[in-house]
C-alpha cells in the first residue's frame, strides 16, 4: 500500500468547485503542455500570531504543487480575527466573509491572542471564526490524528502506546453549546450574577454529521465510536438515539458509544482502539486537541470543515501562538497539510494533494524538524526553512516512504 498521511475522506459533501468544464476529475499523470490549466480562486485568511508566517509558506507549496498538475490559483488575502478588528473594528468584516463565500476554497492561518482577550464577546477573534463557519455553512469538521514513525518519539506518550495510532475525529461544527440560545448573562433570585449557555441539537443536525462519520468509518477500518454524555445531558440522549438510528443504514460499520469523560481517558490510555470518532461541537473541540498531542505536536495536524455546498474551510488546528509570532519558530506543516486537504476535499485535485503529502513525509525522512517536534540527531530549522525543504520535495517523482 502506498504511503500516505491517512487524510482521505471517501466522498465530497458538496458539488465540484466553480470552474469551466474539464477532463477527468483525477488524472494519473501531470497534464501535458497542451492541456488548458484549471483555475481556482482561494481566499487566504492569515489571521493573527503565527498565522501570516504559516500561510505564506503554505501558499508557496500550494502554488508549486498546483503548477506541476496544471492548476492555476488566484489568491485573495483578507483580514480576519484580531488583525481584522484592529483594521476595521470587526473580527470578521463583511468584505472578508463575502470573499470567502465567493471563493472555491478558504485557507485560514490562526486567530486570537492576548491582545484581544479583553474585547467584548462579539468583538473577540474567536467570535469571528464562529461567524465564518456559520457564514460558510460548514458543519462537518474532520481532524485526522496519525502518529508518523518519524515522530513517534515526539509523542508525550510511551512509544508502545503512541506507535501506530491512526484515528479521525469527526466534529459537528455549527450546533451545540457554541451556538445554542438562550445564552448570555443575568442575575438569579439571590442577586448573584450568572452566565448561561444552551446545549441544543435538532434531529437533522445529528443525522447529517452521523452519516458523514459512518461514510468515513466505512472507508477506514469500519469502526465508529460516538462520544456523548447521555447519562446526564438530554441533548446527548437525543444524540445517542439518532446515531443509533442512522447506524441501521450502515450494517458494515461497527458502532460503539462512549461517555466523553471515559473517551478523554481512553485517548491517552489506549488510543489505538479508536478508528473514527464522531461527537458534538464542544466535545470534539476538546478531544481533537487531546488527540493531536498523541502525534507529537499540535503543529502537525490539519483540518477540513465542509458543508453540503459552497467552499470548504481548511485550517491547522493549532492556535496563533503569539509567544513565538514573528520569530520564525512556527511549524508550518499543519498548514501545508491543510492545503493538501484543500486540494483533495475542496477541489477534488487528489494528485496535487498527494504531491504535498509525499513532500511532507520526504522532508521528515530527511530529518528536518521545527522546535516543537525536534529530537536529538535531527536538524533544527525554522518556519521558512522547513517550507523551503518541503518545496524541494514537492516535485520529487519518487513517493515518500513512511
Amino acid at each position: 500500500m502506498a504511503a500516505s498521511l491517512h487524510l482521505n475522506v471517501p466522498f465530497n459533501l458538496k458539488p465540484a468547485a466553480k470552474q469551466s468544464p474539464r477532463p477527468a476529475r483525477i488524472s494519473c499523470a501531470s497534464p501535458s503542455a497542451a492541456s488548458p490549466p484549471k483555475r481556482y480562486s482561494i481566499t487566504l485568511l492569515p489571521g493573527d500570531g503565527i498565522g501570516p508566517e504559516v500561510i505564506s509558506v503554505a501558499k508557496n507549496v500550494l502554488k508549486l504543487a498546483g503548477s506541476l498538475e496544471g492548476i492555476e490559483f488566484s489568491f485573495q488575502e483578507m483580514p480576519m480575527g484580531g488583525a481584522a478588528f484592529d483594521l476595521t473594528g470587526s473580527p470578521l468584516p463583511e468584505e472578508t466573509l463575502l470573499a470567502a463565500q465567493k471563493a472555491d476554497a478558504v485557507l485560514l492561518g490562526a486567530i486570537g491572542g492576548y491582545k484581544w482577550d479583553k474585547n467584548e464577546k462579539h468583538l473577540k477573534p474567536e467570535t469571528g471564526l464562529l461567524q465564518l463557519r456559520e457564514g460558510l455553512k460548514v458543519f462537518a469538521n474532520l481532524r485526522p490524528a496519525t502518529v508518523l514513525p518519524q515522530l513517534v518519539d515526539s509523542s508525550t506518550l510511551k512509544k508502545d502506546v503512541a506507535e501506530g495510532v491512526d484515528l479521525m475525529v469527526v466534529r459537528e461544527l455549527t450546533g451545540g453549546i457554541y451556538f445554542g440560545k438562550p445564552r448570555g448573562f443575568g442575575t438569579n433570585e439571590k442577586g448573584d450574577e450568572m452566565g448561561f449557555n444552551t446545549e441544543v441539537y435538532a434531529t437533522y443536525e445529528i443525522d447529517r454529521i452521523a452519516r458523514v462519520a459512518f461514510e468515513i468509518a466505512r472507508k477506514r477500518r469500519g469502526q465508529l465510536c460516538s462520544v456523548d454524555k447521555a447519562n446526564v445531558l438530554e441533548a446527548s440522549m437525543l444524540w445517542r438515539k439518532r446515531v443509533t438510528a442512522v447506524a441501521a443504514d450502515y450494517p458494515d460499520v461497527e458502532l460503539s458509544h462512549m461517555y466523553v469523560d471515559n473517551a478523554a481517558m481512553q485517548l491517552v490510555r489506549y488510543p489505538k482502539q479508536f478508528d473514527t470518532i464522531v461527537t458534538n461541537n464542544i466535545f470534539g473541540d476538546i478531544l481533537s486537541d487531546e488527540a493531536s498531542m498523541i502525534t507529537g505536536s499540535i503543529g502537525m495536524l490539519p483540518s477540513a470543515s465542509l458543508g453540503e455546498s459552497g467552499p470548504g474551510l481548511f485550517e491547522p488546528i493549532h492556535g496563533s501562538a503569539p509567544d513565538i509570532a514573528g520569530q520564525d519558530k512556527a511549524n508550518p506543516l499543519a498548514t501545508i497539510l491543510s492545503a493538501a486537504m484543500l486540494l483533495k476535499y475542496g477541489l477534488g485535485e487528489a494528485n496535487a494533494a498527494q504531491r504535498i503529502e509525499n513532500a511532507v513525509l520526504d522532508t521528515l525522512n530527511k530529518g528536518f524538524r521545527t522546535g516543537d517536534i525536534y529530537s536529538a540527531g535531527n536538524k533544527l530549522v525554522g518556519c521558512k526553512e522547513m517550507g523551503e525543504e518541503v518545496l524541494k520535495s514537492v516535485d520529487s517523482p519518487v513517493p515518500a516512504t513512511r
